[in-house]
């Protein structure tokens, strides 16, 4: 029987597209997010990195919209 995690990531895929995903993308997507919830498990310095950097990405990116998203409205409506 798997873990919780492992079968969330696995209905995950099968929920969410009606494209047919292999099981080496299936397998590949689930290690990524094993090893991320591993990582914040035993508090790894390089994953405290990646979320430190993913908040400040997330916080800039809204920065920029904000500010030239007026500008670009009319573009978008074309």
């Amino acid at each position: 029987m798997l873990d919780p995690i492992t079968e969330e990531i696995l209905d995950e895929a099968k929920r969410t597209s009606r494209t047919t995903v292999s099981r080496q993308t299936k397998i590949k997507r689930a290690t990524s997010q094993l090893a991320s919830v591993e990582a914040r498990k035993r508090n790894d310095s390089i994953y405290k990195r990646m979320i430190y950097y993913r908040e400040l990405y997330f916080k800039y990116r809204a920065m920029v919209h904000k500010k030239y998203s007026p500008r670009v409205r009319s573009k978008a409506r074309r």
